[in-house]
């Protein structure tokens, strides 16, 4: 069974210390995603943190309240019945923040920050604090230390190029211009305007890029504005 060995007991049973650090904790998480622009911040996940705090102090009193009468089919109490309930909620509100675009899925990582938000208050709430800071630190460690590394190794992405140029172009030569190495073309789509003599390329691509996977675009487009192919319009979509 979890202990508290650092906080006296007092404290792991008073009810406002339970709820102020659940509420400074995951404040400290909410901080860090408005820090980058996530809708799910500080006062979001600040709520998540205290609420699960409440229905767990809510669910033990409920338990202790009847506890002299268990034996009473009537009055038979479930203290993890709630506890249940919590992880039934977070997870359809982290379902609202996640949105799916093109190939890229977006979001996972703030519906994550809100489950273990939860799950913070739910260990401040049944007295556990140092389960509570404990999983603070490693979730911060995470976020913030995590983040750089994810630079340093290479990782696919989808992007999508469209291309504008003359109906006449040899669609061949403009692939080999956009080829490379560390890109694969997944699907090309071609419309031609026969009135006007364009032809539209539509390019969905997959980059296995280390860094900042933009910086492969810059090179791509510079590489089609050297080229001989006349272009009339070019643009970079994220996926």
């Amino acid at each position: 069974m979890l202990e508290n060995t650092i906080f006296p007991q007092f404290m792991a049973d008073n009810i406002v210390i339970r709820l102020l650090i659940a509420s400074l904790l995951g404040a400290v998480i909410g901080f860090e995603r408005d820090v980058h622009g996530r809708a799910a911040g500080l006062r979001t996940n600040l709520l998540i943190s205290l609420g699960a705090a409440v229905f767990m102090i809510l669910s033990e009193s409920i338990a202790l309240s009847y506890a002299g009468k268990i034996g009473d089919p009537v009055f038979r109490t479930d203290p993890a019945r709630i506890a249940a309930q919590i992880v039934t909620g977070i997870g359809f509100l982290g379902a609202g923040v996640i949105v799916k675009y093109g190939f890229s899925i977006r979001g996972l990582t703030t519906a994550a920050c809100i489950w273990i938000s939860a799950g913070i208050g739910m260990s401040a709430g049944a007295g556990f604090l140092e389960l509570a800071i404990i999983t603070t630190v490693i979730s911060l460690f995470c976020l913030v230390s995590l983040h750089p590394l994810e630079r340093k190794y290479a990782k696919d992405s989808f992007r999508v190029l469209e291309v504008e140029t003359s109906s006449k172009v040899d669609v061949s030569e403009l692939i080999k211009v956009v080829q490379r190495e560390d890109l694969s073309i997944l699907y090309l789509d071609k419309r031609i305007n026969y009135v006007d003599n364009k032809m539209l390329l539509k390019f969905t691509l997959r980059l296995h890029y280390k860094g900042v996977t933009d910086k492969a675009s810059h090179l791509i487009i510079r590489d089609i504005e050297d080229s001989t192919i006349p272009v009339h319009r070019i643009s970079w979509l994220h996926q």
